[in-house]
């Protein structure tokens, strides 16, 4: 039997590993957005991306113009509140994850490294050049949602179409652990991966906070003196936690996915921070030094909320003579190409990863 995602996940996903209101919502009636109309923004009129697939044009074409003002407002504000928002979620993406792990007949197995709760997910078929890789993944979900089971959606597409072997870590999350936890903990982890392999046989990475964690933990890896990975990969990392960078103002409103900074995700970076200044290198690593960065691999849309933040590190990257490659694609928000199913753009950001492995791991 085809086991197929229903039209939900969408919604349903990107709410739970991302963090971000990204519930369906009516426009406001001054300016009407019938389903497959186009948005109004200003005085400005947005059509769904032509230039897109014809699979992310329709899904962006049947999304309702999103309240910016209804969004702001909708976040939490007591621990209570956040934690049982994430349990709530979890108990969707963890039923996400095993539909989607079915599908494609990737299992999935729970264990501890280092202390550390930690998935071990294995394709229907490995790669040959694969059989002694692995991928480390750090899920998503603004540094608060998507933990258990639910973390491992992504690192199920990386697993079928990178045909590589995943290790997923479960780090620790606020209220009960802010930062440093996340980062602690995929210290641990990859402290204890480096006893078993090379680190050049190893990549690292995820999207949305699982990237701007990647990147955190990369330049930890560098301080503390670890071997680095031999590939990196940031999808639209969070790599700043404060509302900097022209695509927060540009896209805000346009980004279907996480709508705007202010409201859940302001919310979300000040409670991981625990009080800390939002620039420091290890809570927002665009502001931190990339030398000796491995070759690392960047995706963003030019939707996304992210856009600039995506941006900036490539360009510190380049700067600092890391091999970094860029890829922007068309009318993508935050992530779409994790949640728009069986579409060219999902298809391509994985399909590329895995021949930027291929290339970079030994």
């Amino acid at each position: 039997m085809t086991i197929r995602l229903s039209k939900l996940v969408f919604v349903l996903l990107a709410v739970v590993l991302l963090g971000a209101c990204a519930e369906t919502r009516r426009a406001p009636a001054s300016k009407p957005a019938a389903v497959g109309g186009p948005w109004i923004i200003g005085s400005r009129v947005l059509p769904a991306p032509a230039a897109a697939s014809d699979v992310l044009e329709e899904a962006i074409a049947n999304t309702p113009q999103p309240d910016v003002a209804e969004h702001i407002q909708q976040t939490f504000t007591t621990n209570e509140e956040w934690i049982q928002a994430a349990a709530e979620r979890g108990v969707i993406s963890a039923h996400s994850a095993e539909v989607l792990a079915e599908r494609w007949a990737v299992t999935i197995a729970e264990t501890e490294v280092a202390g550390v709760t930690v998935r071990t997910l294995t394709p229907a078929e490995i790669r040959p050049a694969n059989t002694d890789r692995l991928f480390v993944h750090t899920h998503g979900g603004a540094y608060v949602f998507g933990g258990g089971l639910g973390g491992t959606f992504e690192a199920v597409l990386i697993a079928h179409h990178a045909g590589i072997p995943v290790l997923s870590i479960d780090y620790r999350m606020p209220p009960e652990h802010p930062f440093p936890a996340a980062v602690d903990d995929v210290v641990a982890v990859w402290r204890n991966l480096l006893t078993e392999r090379s680190a050049k046989a190893m990549a690292l990475g995820g999207t949305s906070a699982g990237g701007g964690l990647a990147l955190a933990s990369t330049q930890r890896f560098l301080e503390l003196g670890l071997d680095t990975p031999g590939a990196l990969w940031a999808g639209t990392p969070w790599a700043d936690l404060t509302l900097t960078g022209d695509s927060h103002f540009t896209n805000e409103g346009i980004d279907r996915v996480l709508v705007s900074y202010k409201g859940l995700l302001e919310g979300a970076a000040k409670l991981y921070a625990d009080g800390r200044d939002l620039k420091t290198p290890l809570l927002s690593p665009v502001y931190g030094d990339f030398g000796g960065f491995p070759p690392t691999q960047l995706v963003t849309g030019t939707r996304d909320l992210f856009l600039s933040d995506v941006v900036r590190v490539h360009r510190k990257m380049r700067v600092a003579g890391v091999v970094a490659e860029l890829s922007v694609y068309e009318g993508v928000s935050h992530a779409d190409y994790m949640f728009v199913m069986d579409s060219p753009e999902m298809d391509q950001v994985y399909g590329e990863l895995g021949e930027f492995l291929l290339r970079h791991l030994l």
